[in-house]
């Protein structure tokens, strides 16, 4: 059966497998609070020293939080329409792009990624409550684990509970944290990962660029494309720019002192209640990514139960969390969103240049290996613009393509986006294969 023809599944939460249609059951206040409330992670604040350009105004860093912010939203809004149109998770989306068999090839890379996410989330969950605690961090993991799994069970209920209780948590407690920070000075910041504006832009760009890829699996759901572009591109970038202000001016107030983020956050006063609060509600990025592994999986076989796959992911990413060296792995987690960047481009425009219900992501969807072609460009072009910096055994990768940065005279120190040449050239290139393939089915009509 394909997933076009499916018959409703009857109850109110997500269908169990593949085979069975979703129920449109979210509206534009749901699809607002979901993306607002998975904006407002730690982990943005806890980033936010990379987008500082040091000696610099804060102003101009916080231009390039907002830039960043707009562009990467934009793109997130524009798949999560595709999504709520279509009535697909995002892996079967591709189908219509790729074709059924071709789309595996980006759904293997959706799943190392969903599974890095998830253990990268449950780690930084562990690390600030320990720290807030003064406790060991391992029971955190596992609690984390546990209740994210919990939590892909139910993934509509969840979506709702946040929607209508969790964000108003969230926001209490950032809007609590920006008016102590906000109570000190902010002298300019002379220490900063950025080197450019563009590099900056990059970083943030990247945050809702990597929920391109699971942003259908929730927008399915939603009732119209106009609302699912709204709660993503609104919801997601307003958030953005307040989680990554937020850390820059903390840095600000308190790093000269020598202080992280999460430290400097701890020393305002009532401080370390406003981050468990962040710290509970950072359980839905968790649970995102549990959930979106299975239902990736579901792409390659449509009958999977999601919530044995959900149980399997929860496991995995908690093991991943106690044993693994989580900072290590960041970097192949940023080599892969390298990967759907220029994806994205190729995706957003073969879709909104196909006639409304002319996107196939039925089981029988013919290959069109043509678009890879678009989507490999981009991603060299991501490359030989900023190569993904890996240290230790991986620095063979880096090293090779700063040889071919200097192959071809490239500035290792250009300060342009990766993110935005990778996606411009997956679009310019997508462009004529897009336009030529509908000319060719309106002649054939």
């Amino acid at each position: 059966m394909s997933t076009s023809d499916a018959v409703r599944t009857p109850g109110a939460d997500a269908p169990l497998t593949l085979t069975e249609a979703p129920p449109p059951s979210l509206g534009l206040r749901d699809s607002l609070g979901l993306w607002g409330n998975l904006g407002i992670s730690l982990l943005l604040p806890v980033a936010a020293v990379f987008v500082v350009l040091p000696g610099r105004p804060l102003g101009v860093t916080i231009a390039a939080i907002v830039v960043g912010a707009v562009i990467g939203s934009v793109l997130l809004g524009l798949v999560a329409a595709a999504g709520a149109r279509e009535r697909v998770p995002g892996m079967v989306l591709l189908r219509g792009l790729l074709g059924r068999r071709t789309s595996w090839v980006p759904t293997a890379f959706n799943l190392v990624q969903c599974i890095g996410w998830a253990t990268f989330e449950i780690v930084i969950i562990a690390e600030a409550a320990s720290r807030v605690l003064d406790a060991p961090r391992w029971p955190f993991v596992l609690a984390a684990g546990v209740l994210a799994t919990a939590m892909a069970l139910r993934p509509l209920g969840v979506v709702r509970v946040l929607a209508r209780y969790a964000v108003w948590a969230a926001l209490l407690a950032v809007g609590y944290l920006y008016v102590q920070v906000l109570a000190e000075p902010l002298p300019p910041l002379e220490d900063g990962g950025a080197t450019s504006f563009w590099a900056a832009a990059d970083i943030v760009i990247a945050l809702p660029v990597s929920w391109l890829p699971l942003a259908a699996d929730y927008t399915r759901h939603v009732r119209s494309g106009r609302a699912a572009f709204t709660g993503a591109a609104v919801g997601y970038g307003l958030a953005t720019v307040a989680m990554f202000v937020l850390g820059v001016l903390a840095l600000a107030a308190y790093g000269s002192a020598g202080l992280d983020v999460i430290d400097a956050l701890l020393v305002v006063p009532l401080g370390a209640v406003a981050v468990l609060v962040l710290v509970s509600v950072e359980l839905d990025e968790a649970f995102a990514n549990v959930y979106s592994t299975a239902v990736s999986a579901q792409n390659v076989v449509a009958r999977l139960d999601r919530r044995v796959l959900a149980v399997a992911v929860g496991a995995l990413a908690t093991l991943l969390a106690l044993t693994f060296d989580i900072a290590a792995y960041e970097p192949f987690l940023f080599l892969i969103g390298a990967v759907f960047v220029p994806l994205a481009g190729v995706l957003i425009v073969a879709y909104w240049l196909t006639p409304r219900g002319g996107w196939n992501s039925s089981d029988a969807a013919p290959a069109r290996p043509v678009f890879l072609l678009p989507w490999i460009a981009g991603f060299l072009a991501y490359q030989l613009t900023l190569p993904t910096f890996f240290p230790g055994p991986g620095s063979g990768w880096t090293a090779w393509w700063g040889a071919r940065q200097a192959d071809l005279g490239i500035d290792p120190g250009n300060g342009w986006s990766a993110s935005l040449v990778g996606l411009a050239v997956a679009v310019v290139l997508t462009l004529p294969v897009a336009l030529a393939g509908r000319r060719s089915e309106r002649a054939g009509r």
